[in-house]
């Protein structure tokens, strides 16, 4: 309880080098909130004004800006995750000559983690749904959702907001846009007959997400003086990986590429999110593997995957009346969850009589008990 009454004393009224002995040591300066939201022009949003001396559009900016300072935790995050992700992704805003306060919006929109999703069914770092992310380039099956990978969705959202910016002549315009959908955005100006953001009436989702961009861009740009102080070794480093091409020949196990890789399972999903579960459709796939474990993977890949003509045959059942998932792995000690991997289904899903469930997903048994190269 005192920790709470402190840090309501410190966010209110500003204190510097605060020490005692117990739970709390060496707290550092943290501005009043009061004099945290004394923005003073100017201030813009890739380079297109932000009206501070329009005092709603200020009331909305400071209220923004009061939940990111009151919610410290969450925008430590944000700090720590930008030095990972940001970089890279002002690289490709550099490259295809598009304003840098682009990089904040995935800030705003996932909190720059890979595997968050929506209640409208929105996914990964930039939040495509899946009708947008497949009409800019995303492959999104059951296997892989390229939303949750960071290069292939920056790519597409680069693609995306060009196209808005060019739709409306406006970046303020296409973040609001990219919030709302362009076809409500268009009948709104044309309903209110006005081209300006800060004069439009729009959901109260869309009205504030440009203010909380701005709002994250204030902080992020200069973290210090809003009382955030963290060191370089604070901060969480890039991730360092390997590209390789992969031609699979037949569907392959995770587990199979991690091993190839010399590494574990979790390392492998960790640096591909947009894997979704065990296994890779044969094809053609490019993955990051943990940097420096290229040299000699394909060929340890090669003598772990087994070839169609040594593979064993599959254990197959024909689901008969009566059946259930839980009895069948009860009959044949198999784990359910097996079973809904191996068969692709979902634990609420029914299965019918006449169905074929793989029992015994072939030479992937054989696979795992192998030991690690």
């Amino acid at each position: 309880m005192i920790q709470i009454l402190i840090m309501l004393f410190v966010l209110c009224t500003g204190t510097c080098s605060y020490a005692q002995t117990g739970d709390i040591q060496d707290m550092e300066c943290i501005p009043s909130l009061v004099s945290s939201i004394r923005i003073k022009p100017p201030l813009d949003f890739c380079g297109e004004p932000m009206p501070l001396d329009n005092m709603d559009a200020r009331e909305r900016l400071e209220r923004e800006l009061l939940l990111m300072l009151w919610d410290r935790d969450q925008t430590i995050m944000w700090i720590k995750r930008a030095n990972r992700y940001l970089p890279y992704i002002q690289t490709v805003l550099k490259d295809q000559r598009l304003p840098d306060d682009l990089k904040y919006i995935p800030v705003i929109e996932s909190s720059l983690r890979a595997l968050v999703g929506s209640p409208k069914g929105a996914m990964g770092f930039w939040q495509f749904i899946k009708d947008t992310g497949e009409r800019y380039g995303l492959t999104i099956t059951e296997e892989l959702d390229e939303r949750r990978n960071m290069a292939a969705s920056t790519r597409s959202a680069v693609a995306y907001l060009k196209k808005l910016h060019a739709d409306f002549g406006s970046w303020t315009l296409a973040a609001a846009a990219y919030n709302m959908g362009e076809a409500g955005l268009k009948n709104e100006i044309r309903l209110q007959d006005n081209t300006d953001f800060y004069d439009l009436y729009l959901y109260q989702e869309t009205q504030r997400y440009v203010f909380r961009i701005l709002a994250a861009k204030l902080i992020l740009s200069n973290p210090e003086k809003f009382g955030f102080k963290l060191t370089t070794e604070d901060l969480y480093p890039p991730v360092e990986f390997d590209r390789v091409q992969l031609e699979l020949s037949q569907r392959t196990s995770v587990l199979s590429i991690a091993r190839a890789a010399r590494t574990s399972f979790k390392v492998i999903r960790d640096l591909n999110p947009e894997i979704r579960g065990y296994y890779l459709s044969k094809g053609a796939l490019t993955i990051s593997i943990p940097r420096g474990a290229s040299a000699g993977f394909q060929e340890r890949l090669g003598r772990q995957a087994p070839s169609p003509e040594s593979a064993r045959p599959e254990t197959v059942y024909v689901v008969k009346k009566g059946d259930s998932l839980s009895g069948i792995a009860e009959r044949f000690s198999i784990p359910v969850q097996s079973l809904l991997i191996w068969n692709h289904l979902s634990i609420n899903q029914p299965i019918r009589p006449g169905v074929r469930l793989i029992l015994n997903p072939g030479d992937e048994k054989k696979l795992a008990q192998e030991p690690s190269p």
